[in-house]
């Protein structure tokens, strides 16, 4: 790559990632019982994760996050899969929280592919469905992953179809969408994913428009659904639509094989 080149994918990413190195709560502080994890990618970076089991799990809830913050920040949200009976593991893409490197897309595809790698592991062991699950950016990770990989279902959270999308959204400059189109796609994925697919997204999301998740569930293969939470934005989803996202959930993951 050129420098330009390099410089203008240095600018994109620093654009999308948004890492937060520094963990603020852990599962022990809202009373879970967790196991630290580490992972080892490919490309030999060292990722960390946890592992909250429950006792008659409906299954593994494998979360990939969104492209803020870390894995602490998402310990309410934690603690609400594992009382509906979800064991839980979830970790950070390089340079979030505990884990070793420095972000980049090609990174964030290869600490996914590693991430999936022990969650499977943890599922086989303890005889448990494998459920990919993605939130905003992490719905890319969970394309990504369902499209190559075994799994007993995936959950989509507003999440999006291309990078090019949404610079068309939020910086419509000419070009734009075409050059970007390329970079952190999923909807030319998500037809290889063969596993049952739920997607959520509130009708109020400023950031990522509903109509960019709608415009992936169009692509994506049957069996599928798309459940709009009204008055949700970004990052409120189960918070505005409360026990009817948890039934829902509980609902998907029974009716998996």
């Amino acid at each position: 790559m050129s420098l330009a080149g390099d410089a203008l994918n240095a600018f994109i990413e620093s654009q999308i990632f948004f890492p937060d190195p520094f963990l603020v709560w852990t599962p022990a502080e809202v009373g879970l019982s967790y196991q630290d994890v580490w992972i080892d990618t490919t490309d030999r970076v060292r990722l960390h994760g946890w592992l909250v089991p429950a006792e008659s799990s409906l299954g593994l809830f494998f979360f990939c996050h969104g492209n803020a913050g870390n894995i602490s920040h998402r310990v309410d949200n934690i603690q609400r899969l594992h009382e509906i009976g979800f064991t839980v593991f979830i970790f950070d893409y390089r340079g979030y929280g505990k884990s070793e490197g420095r972000i980049s897309e090609a990174g964030f595809y290869l600490d996914a592919e590693a991430a999936y790698q022990t969650a499977q592991s943890f599922a086989e062991r303890d005889n448990l469905k494998l459920i990919v699950f993605g939130r905003s950016l992490g719905g890319i990770a969970a394309v990504h992953i369902a499209s190559r990989s075994a799994c007993s279902g995936v959950i989509l959270e507003s999440t999006f179809t291309h990078m090019g999308a949404m610079a068309r959204e939020h910086f419509p400059l000419p070009g734009t969408e075409r050059a970007l189109r390329s970079r952190l796609n999923s909807v030319d994925k998500i037809g290889r994913v063969k596993a049952p697919l739920l997607f959520f997204h509130g009708d109020l999301d400023a950031i990522v428009p509903i109509r960019l998740g709608q415009e992936l569930f169009e692509a994506a293969p049957n069996p599928k659904e798309f459940v709009v939470i009204p008055g949700a934005g970004h990052n409120d989803t189960y918070l505005v639509a409360g026990k009817p996202y948890f039934d829902k959930l509980v609902a998907f993951a029974k009716g998996l094989r």
